[in-house]
């Protein structure tokens, strides 16, 4: 999984990858020359007490490093853009193909997840491109580099080699394979945080209201021990890294020392050759200390590019159609043929062979108890879920055959929960409709019953809404939402639910000024109160997934059992019906 995302997502940045390459090995080449013009200050410079070599050969040391210093900054900058760009190319990707995404599988995978693999992972598969720009790719180099330099300055001493790359290598691998199922872990134990984190957040006031804050507290206190005690587990693990390469770095070091000074006593090396072959040695396991720690990003990594690859991988259960249709022939009807909905493993259909039409200029409502599926059957009709079985027609043609631009055209749709974004009541309503003057937003709000609280604050259409729409109360924000939809002036309104937070008299005074607007269009209401849709041209009584009773409200007392009954119920409960 990781190689093919890193093998699609940096296909762009192929040129940059090139020049960060020939960078990292000049400067390599670079620092692995500089021991040996070291080797020969000692031996023909100090040595000989030669100043004007010590001076010439210091000088080109200068001119080395100076290359060095300028290839390192340039490989350094140039792998940042690189992985800066793909992590940026990544998340839009993400974003744009979780947008493409049914209910089902937003549900499927959950929103905390979600967030966590457009941040959190691209983030850890950002790094890596990152680190490999600048530690992966010098290692190698390094590595051959320093064993062919230091067998140059003396063969003798290569069996020093031999003994401690080896050592150091199994013992970083040992250490990196235990920390693979950590990082899995850990990615999963993050997901919880987040979403534990969301659902308090967004539930504070049920949270208060229950006075549920301790237990809300524990529950977190326990996710959030769950990722401390992994994050320690592996930060354990990592702490080991330092110690062991520096027992080796050192233990070789004494043993070059060791062993060279009887080569050198023998004259068999000279001081300088020496110094270079231990510094030689130091760089070549400083490149495999690099290697590991690559080797031990790539599993976590890994873990994370599985993630992300699990999101893009999975198709929409809404899917485009290959030849849509653009052009339709009539106007404002709806009608469902046999529709039949099952959520995938759920034992039983949600709806059952439900059959309606709905004209235009009329108004549809939808009743029944709660689980019957009445929000289910409004989502299919701007195929925010598809049919399991039968067709659900918009202006004579299947939705899953229409453009998905025409389908969302022809629909405005409040949904059961009215959610408003970041911004101003204007920014908001606009949703509806980008281009809507300033006098089309007042003649919505005038519509929805919300003109008055809006002119009521300072602001009045600039006036900041937060995320969710939290700093209005509920009726508010249920007004604004059908604001909304009314700026888009669509020729099929869907309301789920969507006057349930009215006061009796402003739904009524809503109902009214609809009538006009509405006049030309398809309507279909789902509601839960009878007094609401008791002037509906049809209401639709369901279930448990079935249509058992269509008709107007004085047709359906007498014929529809289940209708009568739920009328009674709000009647004995002093709800108007």
């Amino acid at each position: 999984m990781l190689t093919r995302m890193l093998r699609t997502f940096l296909r762009p940045y192929h040129r940059l990858l090139t020049a960060v390459v020939l960078f990292q090995f000049v400067g390599t080449i670079a620092s692995l020359y500089l021991p040996s013009l070291n080797a020969d200050i000692i031996d023909l410079g100090v040595a000989r007490g030669d100043t004007g070599y010590i001076v010439r050969t210091g000088g080109w040391m200068l001119a080395v490093s100076v290359v060095q210093i300028v290839c390192s900054v340039a490989a350094v900058y140039l792998g940042a853009r690189t992985a800066t760009g793909f992590g940026r190319d990544v998340r839009a990707r993400l974003f744009a193909h979780v947008n493409r995404f049914s209910a089902r599988e937003v549900a499927r995978f959950g929103a905390p997840s979600l967030i966590t693999r457009n941040t959190n992972d691209v983030q850890q598969v950002q790094m890596l491109v990152l680190m490999s720009c600048t530690m992966l790719v010098t290692a190698p180099i390094m590595s051959v580099g320093g064993v062919v330099m230091a067998l140059r300055e003396d063969i003798g001493l290569s069996w020093l080699m031999v003994v401690s790359v080896p050592v150091l290598a199994v013992a970083l691998g040992l250490i990196t394979r235990r920390m693979v199922p950590q990082f899995r872990l850990m990615q999963t134990r993050i997901d919880t945080v987040n979403r534990v984190l969301r659902e308090q957040i967004t539930g504070i006031r049920v949270v208060r209201a229950f006075v549920r804050e301790p237990y809300e507290t524990a529950r977190f206190d326990r996710a959030n021990a769950d990722l401390t005690a992994t994050a320690l587990a592996t930060g354990r693990l990592m702490a080991l890294i330092f110690p062991v390469v520096m027992l080796v770095l050192n233990v070789s070091s004494v043993a070059v020392l060791w062993f060279g000074a009887q080569r050198v006593d023998a004259g068999a090396i000279q001081v300088g050759a020496l110094t270079a072959f231990l510094q030689y040695l130091m760089q070549i396991l400083m490149a495999v200390m690099m290697a590991t720690f690559m080797l031990m990003m790539v599993p976590r990594a890994a873990v994370c590019a599985e993630r992300i690859t699990e999101v893009l991988d999975t198709d929409s259960s809404v899917v485009p159609p290959a030849r849509p249709v653009t052009e339709v022939d009539q106007h404002a009807e709806v009608e469902l043929r046999d529709v039949r909905f099952q959520y995938p493993g759920a034992a039983e259909p949600v709806l059952r062979d439900v059959s309606l039409r709905v004209r235009p200029g009329t108004t549809t409502a939808i009743v029944g108890s709660t689980g019957a599926g009445k929000t289910t059957l409004l989502s299919l009709i701007p195929r925010l879920v598809d049919v399991t079985a039968g067709a659900v027609l918009v202006d004579g043609v299947d939705v899953r055959e229409l453009a998905p631009e025409q389908l969302w055209h022809r629909i405005g749709l409040v949904p059961q929960k009215p959610y408003l974004f970041t911004g101003t009541v204007a920014s908001n309503l606009r949703y509806g409709n980008p281009d809507a003057t300033d006098a089309e937003l007042w003649a919505a709000l005038e519509i929805a019953q919300a003109r008055d609280f809006v002119e009521a604050m300072p602001e009045r259409l600039d006036a900041p809404i937060a995320q969710g729409g939290t700093n209005v109360s509920g009726g508010q924000r249920q007004r604004l939402a059908i604001a909304r939809a009314l700026v888009r002036q669509p020729e099929i309104y869907l309301f789920d639910d969507s006057f349930s937070a009215l006061d009796l008299g402003t739904d009524a005074r809503l109902r009214a000024a609809l009538r006009p607007v509405t006049v030309d269009a398809a309507v279909v209401i789902v509601a839960q109160r009878v007094s609401t849709i008791v002037d509906a041209d049809q209401i639709v009584v369901l279930e448990d997934g079935a249509v058992v009773g269509v008709g107007r409200h004085a047709d359906l007392l007498d014929d529809c059992p289940t209708y009568a009954e739920i009328v009674a119920s709000q009647q004995t409960a002093g709800v108007p019906a």
